[in-house]
């Protein structure tokens, strides 16, 4: 199989740990710029198409391609409503957050379940193992943890406890694997302040309206 994929270098690096690709064709862009034609591939696996959505326009002038595309920010929904898939929808979303891409099950999301056999045939390919969820902007996982470091930077900035005692009474509270700041840091917090401000907008829940401190230390961060 012809896999083309979409990301930077760390990006790609922990999408290798992951597995899979080996004994396949796998060609690396940090952008889709300069292809015209995806004709070639059988497969596209975009990174960042959740800062980057404009790469739909693209997908959408070759709908036999199937794209495993990161899309925790918004929903397949409102991608397809924004471009013009005239001729079929060939995203599936995929939870491609940093510290999420190399774990051992992959959480996925279909717009319809005629997206399921292509995507049992994909990830069989891959030996990819996979959760298939609602096609919900957050998903599952990254809406919960992101909600939990959003609790834990409204504590720290109540002065409830140190950051250090929070991540440790997480860990050994909860056996969570990583405190709320820690699972922050691997994420990257301007990650988490779109998800939670995405969440956010889509629900007003006021449980996922962001902390003063997380959106300061976000928007001071130099961390993409």
């Amino acid at each position: 199989m012809k896999v083309l994929v979409i990301g930077d270098a760390q990006h790609y690096t922990a999408l290798l740990l992951k597995g899979g690709l080996n004994g396949h064709q796998v060609e690396q862009v940090s952008t889709p710029d300069r292809i015209d034609s995806l004709a070639d591939y059988q497969l596209v696996i975009d990174l960042v198409f959740d800062d980057h959505q404009e790469h739909a326009t693209l997908y959408a002038r070759f709908p036999a391609v199937p794209v495993l595309a990161g899309i925790v920010k918004t929903s397949l929904g409102a991608v397809m409503g924004n471009y013009a898939f005239s001729q079929g929808f060939n995203l599936i979303g995929c939870n491609w957050l940093p510290g999420f891409i190399e774990m051992p099950v992959t959480e996925v999301s279909v717009i319809d379940e005629e997206q399921l056999p292509v995507l049992q045939e994909i990830m069989g390919q891959l030996g990819w193992q996979y959760e298939v969820v609602k096609d919900n902007v957050g998903m599952v996982t990254p809406r919960v943890v992101c909600m939990i470091i959003n609790e834990a930077y409204m504590a720290a900035e109540e002065g409830i406890a140190s950051r250090p005692d929070i991540n440790t009474a997480m860990r050994l509270g909860t056996n969570y694997p990583l405190g709320p700041f820690e699972w922050c840091e691997r994420i990257g917090i301007k990650h988490v302040c779109d998800v939670l401000s995405s969440v956010y907008a889509a629900t007003r829940s006021e449980r996922y309206k962001v902390s003063p401190l997380l959106i300061r230390e976000a928007q001071t961060s130099n961390v993409k």
